[in-house]
């Protein structure tokens, strides 16, 4: 059979090693970039812009995480690099992040550093099983309600992190965000060979230093570091007692960043039209996480703000931007630390608001969209949104979201089910036999309400419950069918079940009668 893009014309998909390779073959490749001035020059300056924006958000991070700056410095320029070669989404930005900075916090200033450095390089150990278990395959399963939940919360907590640097401020701060905001619409209408974020931060910098105003910089943040980063190997106790208190900070540092990267990389997919190897993210998420942790840094995730600066706003599509974004960040805070610092927040700020706005899914919120979805899928997106402003979390927005989708569908499909009666003729006798079609999704969920459906007193000697239209998922439904035959049994009435699938067949074949009691 002809195969294409890998898939048979039957649907099924091609899961050759050959079919893998050009399902997630990147387009442009890096060595397409390397070939051409034209998107090496792209890939370069979007390095550039999101190692200028990645600066501030590091400082901040490892404030929150209780650590030095340079802590989270050196982890996004370590994470930034080492995902470059071995993440499974290209152009996509791994550094410090917020939502493992929040997991972690109570580590360094409760039981210190080394203990603090151990459990990131743990959460790393435990990415890597994840990928390993396949955990990455779990994506499938969240809804498109959660997604856009996932992805407006983000564009939310996004803004939300920039009005600090709003508020209590000095006055010209907000013209210098007004400037900002004006060429990064403006500029790309010109041209878009440069970012117009990296237009951006030079101009509104340049206003500044010349002008002199006295507003908020980068060097405000933090003292960025003088020296490149170096092995660090935690003097900590190998014994279970160490284990008990560092694994439950990294077992949930490894799920939220894990969470979050896949959510990331599915999102470029979207914006860019391309497929990405969860599986292979996983595990590179891993492995970047220990990197960092055996230099000093405080791990991290993908992030999205500087992943859409780089994907979005700068049209990076390959790992070169990524890799470079990383190399940027070390040389920008290490030997040129000092023009660095001159960068005005105002700069960044504006970059990051345009970012939110563009990542916001305004199409989900317009009224046409609203009164056309079901209300269940609005309340799904409305309660993820919810549940990640709320808590900073973005693993218990999903998580909520995913539990909260999967109640709905379920009762939805619950009502679907129908049963319907009809008094037949056996041998001549009118009325001798009732006859029952069974139609619909059976499970835990629609099978628990089933028994109440059939009329056992007013019923003749013999039953046929026809189950052609309907399919048999759990114990649950087998266990009902049970009582509902034991219920019949006691008014001395046979019952007879046909019209099973295959597979409801040998489930039921397999578990009647084995699950005790009767209802």
């Amino acid at each position: 059979m002809k195969r294409i893009s890998g898939e048979d014309y039957s649907g099924r998909v091609n899961r050759t090693p050959a079919a893998e390779r050009v399902r997630y073959r990147a387009e442009p490749s890096v060595l397409t970039a390397l070939r051409s001035p034209r998107l090496l020059t792209r890939e370069a300056l979007a390095g550039i812009v999101v190692a200028l924006a990645l600066i501030p958000e590091a400082i901040a991070f490892s404030v929150i995480a209780g650590v030095d700056p340079k802590v989270g410095l050196f982890s996004s320029f370590i994470m930034a690099v080492t995902i470059a070669f071995v993440g499974g989404r290209p152009a996509m930005i791994s550094a410090a992040t917020g939502a493992v900075a929040l997991v972690i916090a109570p580590v360094a200033p409760t039981y210190g550093m080394d203990m603090f450095i151990a459990t990131v390089i743990l959460a790393g150990i435990f990415q890597i099983l994840f990928a390993v278990l396949g955990v990455a395959k779990l994506m499938r399963f969240i809804p498109r309600s959660v997604m856009v939940g996932f992805v407006n919360s983000l564009a939310i907590l996004v803004f939300l992190s920039q009005l600090p640097h709003l508020i209590g401020v000095p006055w010209p701060v907000y013209p210098l965000v007004v400037l900002g905001i004006a060429i990064l619409v403006l500029f790309p209408k010109l041209t878009k060979v440069v970012p117009a974020p990296l237009i951006a931060v030079v101009v509104v910098t340049l206003v500044v230093v010349v002008a002199r105003i006295a507003v908020p910089t980068v060097g405000d943040q933090g003292e960025l570091p003088r020296s490149l980063p170096e092995l660090f190997i935690p003097h900590v106790p190998i014994t279970w007692e160490t284990f008990t208190i560092i694994a439950p900070f990294a077992f949930a540092m490894a799920l939220v960043g894990l969470m979050e990267s896949l959510m990331t990389a599915k999102l470029v997919d979207e914006i860019t039209d391309t497929h990405s190897n969860k599986t292979r993210e996983s595990w590179g998420q891993g492995v970047a996480n220990m990197a960092s942790g055996l230099f000093g840094g405080m791990g991290g995730c993908a992030v999205i703000g500087q992943t859409m600066i780089n994907v979005k706003a700068s049209g990076a599509r390959t790992r070169i931007s990524t890799f470079l974004a990383g190399v940027f960040l070390l040389v920008l805070i290490v030997a040129l630390g000092d023009i660095v610092a001159l960068i005005p927040m105002a700069a960044l700020v504006s970059v990051m608001i345009m970012v939110s706005i563009g990542a916001f899914d305004w199409h989900s919120i317009q009224p046409a969209t609203l009164r056309r979805l079901p209300k269940s899928e609005t309340l799904v997106m409305l309660a993820t949104v919810a549940l990640v402003v709320a808590t900073h979390n973005l693993a218990i927005g999903v998580i909520g979201g995913v539990l909260i989708a999967s109640v709905l569908f379920a009762r939805r499909v619950a009502r679907v089910v129908d049963v319907r009666r009809e008094l037949r003729s056996e041998g001549g006798i009118a009325g001798s036999l009732a006859h029952y079609t069974v139609t619909g999704e059976l499970f835990f969920a629609s099978s628990n309400d089933l028994t109440t459906l059939f009329e056992y007193h007013r019923d003749p000697k013999h039953v046929v419950i026809d189950l052609t239209g309907a399919h048999v998922w759990d114990a649950s439904t087998v266990a009902a069918l049970d009582a509902i035959e034991t219920k019949y049994a006691q008014y001395g009435a046979t019952v007879e079940f046909v019209g099973m699938n295959p597979d409801s067949q040998t489930m039921h074949r397999r578990l009647t009668g084995e699950l005790g009691g009767s209802v």
